[in-house]
């Protein structure tokens, strides 16, 4: 009778433990963050965007092959400089989108921001080159390119298989 009652209290041990382990985890209440509502022109990159950013950010850094010290220094600089060349792009082709009756200030507007897109290659080219020693930011350059006609000779890959 002692041993049933030792096999019975032991089976009732391990079930508890496990009931109070497993069943009975705590669940942690996050608070619900507020999000302000951004003005409309605001740039939200979707999943896919930001997909395409991890990929390039992974192709540059193969290329570069960065130390970790470039990398910690080099990494906050580039992605200000890509958010600078995407919001100035994306006025260039709002511009480009409207249909204005004064088509000569379409053509100076549409200058300006190619001058702006020169202006800030030319000012991270001289930041770039405070981290990276030049042979890296000529690499920058070259893996840019390569990554970009990847992705283009994808898409046309894609939209003519889709057309199939």
């Amino acid at each position: 009778m002692s041993k049933l009652i030792k096999y019975v209290f032991g089976i009732f041990f391990i079930l508890a433990l496990a009931y109070t382990s497993f069943a009975q985890q705590r669940v942690r209440v996050v608070p619900v963050q507020r999000y302000t509502i951004a003005p409309r022109n605001a740039v939200r990159p979707n999943g896919s965007v930001r997909k395409v950013q991890q990929v390039k950010e992974g192709f540059i850094s193969q290329q570069l092959n960065l130390t970790p010290k470039e990398s910690k220094q080099f990494w906050p600089l580039y992605r200000q400089y890509e958010e600078q060349l995407t919001a100035v792009r994306i006025l260039k082709r709002i511009n480009n989108s409207n249909s204005t009756t004064d088509g000569t200030a379409q053509i100076d507007r549409d200058l300006e921001y190619e001058t702006q897109l020169v202006v800030i290659k030319k000012k991270y080219k001289d930041e770039f080159l405070k981290v990276l020693p030049p042979e890296k930011v000529s690499e920058l350059y070259k893996s840019e390119r390569q990554f970009n006609d990847e992705v283009l000779k994808q898409l046309s890959e894609r939209s003519v298989r889709a057309g199939d």
